[in-house]
């Protein structure tokens, strides 16, 4: 009798194919998998060589299942699903209950920061993990089950979506800031006072053109003044009474209702985006990582 070695083809072909098959595509395989798409072909060919089966119709620009290729690709998708649940349950009871967030670094200090002992209490057998980076990074190439999001659902198709806040900015100021330079009353009257710039260097911001623009100031004459590329240090300076800076309220609201910022005029910016906690669409998450999704939009 053969043994399995030999009958069953290898878990590198396998999930060649998966990706194939599921994306119709040996290119967008490739690009998926971080290899070319002649060593996508090279291993279907394989593959098909060892079952004895054509897998795809090759056409033009697309890649098309057989009859066989589709029930084996059904076969191949629940039984990688089923080691790859396996694994990471494994996984997750060698390094404890933990579960990875990516965010940015004004989300982890402003929004996660302030309600950390809150989940310390809420969920107690939870190691939270909070990796902070300067661009979205890829949930799935980097093994990271929950992310922070902002924008439509329609710019993240590879990922499922709960809204946690709407994207809401109005004009924040420090309590010194007012007390030296007074209080504009309205949105036409902060242009001439001294603003602080978020130079965002990789995610879409709104500017303070943006922001003029919807309270109706076309033609503001809106001073430079100083230019960030970072939001944590862009509050920083406005709490130390540099200047006026936008406010993203899910991420300042706290700071203004405590008294460390003021909100200028009553002028709110709506942007009709949102911001979401975000997972692979096509991962399965933890039953830790489902508590701690559910836990975040119900904040």
């Amino acid at each position: 009798m053969q043994s399995l070695r030999h009958l069953l083809p290898s878990a590198g072909s396998l999930i060649v194919f998966e990706a194939a098959g599921r994306l119709s595509s040996f290119t967008a395989a490739g690009r998926e998998l971080g290899i070319t798409q002649a060593a996508v072909s090279y291993a279907i060919r394989g593959l098909e060589d060892q079952l004895g089966a054509r897998l795809f119709q090759r056409r033009h620009r697309t890649v098309v299942l057989t009859e066989t290729g589709g029930r084996f690709l059904a076969d191949v998708t629940l039984g990688l699903s089923h080691i790859r649940k396996s694994a990471e349950e494994i996984r997750g009871r060698a390094g404890g209950a933990h579960v990875t967030l990516s965010a940015s670094t004004a989300f982890a200090s402003f929004w996660m920061m302030p309600r950390l002992q809150k989940i310390r209490d809420d969920l107690p057998d939870i190691d939270l993990r909070i990796q902070t980076a300067d661009r979205d990074v890829d949930l799935l190439a980097e093994g990271i089950p929950l992310g922070i999001r902002g924008g439509a659902p329609a710019d993240w198709p590879d990922y499922n979506l709960l809204a946690i806040a709407d994207e809401e900015i109005c004009a924040v100021a420090g309590p010194s800031y007012v007390a030296r330079a007074g209080r504009p009353l309205a949105p036409a009257d902060i242009a001439s006072h001294q603003l602080i710039h978020l130079e965002e260097p990789v995610r879409a911001a709104a500017s303070w053109r943006d922001w003029f623009r919807s309270a109706g100031v076309n033609n503001a004459a809106a001073h430079r003044g100083l230019l960030i590329n970072d939001y944590v240090l862009v509050i920083q300076a406005v709490m130390e009474g540099q200047g006026i800076g936008l406010g993203w309220r899910h991420l300042t609201d706290r700071l203004v209702a405590s008294g460390l910022l003021v909100q200028i005029t009553d002028h709110v910016m709506k942007t009709g985006f949102a911001y979401h906690v975000a997972w692979p669409k096509n991962r399965e998450l933890s039953a830790d990582a489902k508590t701690v999704r559910d836990w975040l939009a119900s904040q």
